[in-house]
């Protein structure tokens, strides 16, 4: 039976046009119907602009026609997270916050998806300042897990991975400075790769922050960094442009032979790891020890003061752009932001040092950990996803980074990483593994995983509509 349109991937549309067999109007169509059937209780995007999508999908159609397609992604819908600003559109930054000014130019990911002919439809929601890893937020409506209604995405980019999993079409543009990327991708039971600092150019640029992909397959991932690679002089943080055969991630099998690849089982700080999260992660090293990797256990090397000095100085940081606001504003931010952040009105110059002293320890640990190794796997998350309406998964806001002991070293350390699903709970849920690579190895990673996906098996069908309403909002 042929899956639906909005079911197919950004490889298997391309081919499609190529053929003849459909347009890019009628993929489009399909997404858009698909948008309505869920979005009254998934609540993913924000600004969907079906009219102005349709007309550019009927430009990419006449091109099509001629033969003669403007970029490698013409006519595949794609989604932008609301934080990568858009010519236009306002950036609110999932709070009410922040003044809707409309952004003067696109973003360079923005810019480069464009280019290559993707029909961008919808921004994605967010949480405050995506400071959460879910999806609530001030300004938009809580985004939804579609495995679970009841359950978050995670987040930041709720709603990218949102939207992946409930089919609004194969590609989706998030960022991810903790693990905002993987998290959701983890917990949504898709694809979301964090590429190495600087690989993606961004603006603005931060320390460890980086947009990236998120969708259903490896491929689509590792298409869409073909794009989004592009250098932009607007990242002053970004890689020397190189060529990178980013098709090897589909079309080339990776030899596992001889990999040395690191089995991390425990993060060494925040939450524990569940059992069915525990063995997934195993299941996943034997898979790949039977093709021959070789799989070493390895020691936790992030540390319970490592987090907390990544925690502090983010506190202090958010500490500061809340005083930065009038007192309307600043009162329109989450409470849990606010506690989050004002929790640091009493460190003194030598506590917000020795916080920002962490960043460096945990790149200097992250490093010293993959010495030796080509990869290492962990889980995403030690967790599930938690109620939607909880901002983390300890509902707590003073211990709301304890489940990012396993992506965080990444984005300090600039290593690519990328989660994939590697079964399910006892509930159901998708459980995401992660694997990292050394620096600048982005086509590694995708390549590693790309074999995994072909290794693990057959998975569980999508869910393609909402099989129970969600509990209704405020």
């Amino acid at each position: 039976m042929t899956p639906p349109l909005h079911q197919l991937s950004a490889q298997e549309l391309l081919a499609g046009y190529r053929r003849g067999a459909f347009s890019p109007v009628e993929v489009l169509r399909d997404v858009l119907t698909q948008v309505a059937r869920w979005e009254p209780e998934l609540d993913a995007t924000w600004r969907l602009r079906p009219d102005q999508a349709l007309a550019d999908a009927r430009a990419s159609e006449a091109r099509w026609r001629k033969r003669r397609p403007q970029g490698a992604l013409d006519g595949v819908p794609i989604t932008i997270k609301d934080n990568i600003a858009t010519q236009g559109d306002p950036t609110p930054l999932g709070t009410r916050a922040v003044p809707l000014v409309p952004a003067k130019a696109d973003a360079p990911p923005a810019a480069r998806v464009r280019e290559a002919g993707a029909v961008f439809f919808a921004k994605t929601t967010m949480p405050d300042y995506g400071m959460l890893s879910s999806g609530l937020s001030t300004f938009h409506r809580i985004a939804r897990n579609p495995w679970d209604l009841s359950r978050t995405p995670g987040g930041s980019s709720a709603g990218a991975g949102a939207a992946a999993a409930a089919g609004y079409g194969p590609l989706h543009l998030g960022t991810d400075i903790g693990g905002s990327i993987r998290l959701p991708a983890g917990w949504c039971g898709v694809v979301g790769f964090k590429p190495s600092l600087g690989r993606v150019p961004i603006d603005p640029p931060y320390m460890g922050r980086a947009a990236g992909p998120i969708t259903r397959t490896v491929a689509d991932a590792a298409l869409l960094m073909q794009v989004l690679s592009a250098p932009d002089a607007r990242d002053s943080m970004s890689l020397p442009a190189q060529t990178i055969d980013w098709a090897a991630a589909w079309k080339k099998a990776k030899p596992l032979r001889g990999l040395r690849i690191g089995l991390l089982r425990d993060a060494g700080c925040g939450l524990p790891v569940a059992p069915a999260i525990h063995a997934a992660v195993q299941s996943a090293a034997e898979v790949l020890q039977a093709e021959g990797a070789r799989i070493v256990p390895t020691a936790p090397f992030m540390t319970p003061e490592m987090l907390a000095g990544l925690d502090h100085f983010w506190r202090m940081r958010s500490l500061i752009d809340l005083q930065a606001l009038s007192d309307d504003a600043r009162a329109s931010v989450l409470p849990c932001i606010r506690t989050w952040a004002e929790s640091a009105q009493g460190m003194s110059g030598a506590d917000v040092f020795n916080a920002y002293a962490q960043t460096h320890a945990v790149r200097v640990a992250t490093h010293q950990a993959m010495q030796g190794l080509d990869y290492v796997l962990s889980p995403t998350a030690p967790c599930g996803p938690a109620p939607c309406d909880w901002p983390s998964p300890t509902n707590d806001p003073l211990r709301g980074l304890e489940h990012i002991g396993f992506t965080v070293p990444f984005n300090m350390g600039e290593q690519p990483a990328i989660s994939l699903n590697g079964g399910y709970d006892d509930d159901g849920l998708p459980i995401g593994i992660q694997i990292a690579g050394q620096r600048f190895d982005d086509l590694g990673v995708l390549q590693l995983a790309r074999a995994f996906e072909r290794l693990r098996g057959p998975q569980r069908p999508w869910p393609d509509q909402p099989l129970t309403p969600a509990p209704p909002q405020g």
